[in-house]
C-alpha cells in the first residue's frame, strides 16, 4: 500500500481516525478498505486484527504515522479506504442539504439521519468534503452506512428524483411544523440550507415550506438541531 499522507481533498483515498469509525468502515464498506493501521500501544489489538483478518484486510503498524496524520493523542487505529460514489435510492425518503459548509455539522447530521432511519442524503455543491476525516469522525462512521450523492444544483436533484414530496425548512416558511400537524406522506425530501444563509426565497416555491417554531430571542436554530427536529417529526409523527 502506498504511503499515507495528511488528507487532501484531491486524493483518491481518505481514512478513519479511531477504532469505532474504523469498525464502521469495515462493516459498511469493507470492499473499499486498503488497510488498517494499529498503534503498538493499542490495548484491544486482538479484536481489530481478528476483524481485519475475517475481511482479508491488511493490518499495518506505523506509530509515527499517527503523529503525522492525527491531531488526537488518543488515536490508535486508522483505516485507509478508497473514495467512492453513491447514488441515493429512488424509493426512499431523503435529506437534502444545500451548500453545507461546516464539517462538524455535516458529520453530526449524517449520524442523526442514520439514527432516525433516513439513509439517503443529497448534497448540493459547493459543500463540505464528505470524505474529510473530520466529517467522518463527527459522523462516528455513520457515513459508511448511508448513501450520499452530490448534485450541482437543487434543480438537478429534483429532475432526477420526483417521487419524494418536497419540504423546505425556512425561517419564513408558510407552515409552522409541530407534532400535531406534521404532514403524513410516504416519501419525502427534507431540504435545509447553509448554516449561515439558509435557503433563499426561491425555495418557497420548490415545495411545501415549513418553519420550526422557536423563541424570538435567537435568530435561528443550529442546522444540526433543525435537521434532527425535522427528521424526527417526519419519521415518527408524520406516518
Amino acid at each position: 500500500m502506498e504511503a499515507v499522507k495528511p488528507y487532501k481533498k484531491g486524493a483518491d483515498y481518505s481514512y478513519t481516525l479511531g477504532a469505532f469509525p474504523t469498525y464502521e468502515l469495515i462493516a459498511g464498506k469493507k470492499e473499499k478498505v486498503r488497510g488498517v493501521y494499529v498503534h503498538s500501544q493499542y490495548t484491544d489489538k486482538e479484536n481489530i486484527v481478528s476483524t481485519c483478518k475475517a475481511g482479508n484486510i491488511p493490518v499495518l503498524t506505523d506509530d509515527k504515522l499517527f503523529n503525522k496524520i492525527s491531531d488526537k493523542e488518543n488515536c490508535y487505529v486508522m483505516g485507509v479506504f478508497d473514495k467512492y460514489e453513491d447514488i441515493v435510492s429512488e424509493d426512499t425518503s431523503h435529506i437534502v442539504l444545500v451548500n453545507p459548509s461546516n464539517m462538524g455539522n455535516l458529520g453530526t447530521i449524517l449520524r442523526t439521519a442514520l439514527g432516525l432511519g433516513i439513509k439517503d442524503i443529497a448534497l448540493i455543491t459547493p459543500c463540505a468534503d464528505v470524505f474529510n476525516p473530520k466529517v467522518i469522525r463527527a459522523s462516528m462512521g455513520a457515513l459508511f452506512k448511508l448513501r450520499v450523492q452530490m448534485f450541482e444544483s437543487f434543480e438537478e436533484y429534483r429532475s432526477r428524483y420526483k417521487k419524494q414530496e418536497i419540504f423546505t425548512f425556512m425561517l419564513n416558511g408558510e407552515n409552522t411544523l409541530e407534532v400535531q400537524n406534521c404532514p403524513k406522506t410516504e416519501l419525502f425530501s427534507l431540504v435545509f440550507g447553509n448554516e449561515a444563509t439558509g435557503l433563499d426565497d426561491s425555495y418557497l416555491l420548490a415545495g411545501t415550506s415549513v418553519c420550526i417554531p422557536q423563541s424570538p430571542e435567537v435568530d435561528s436554530l443550529n442546522i444540526t438541531i433543525a435537521v434532527g427536529i425535522g427528521a424526527f417529526l417526519f419519521t415518527h409523527c408524520g406516518k
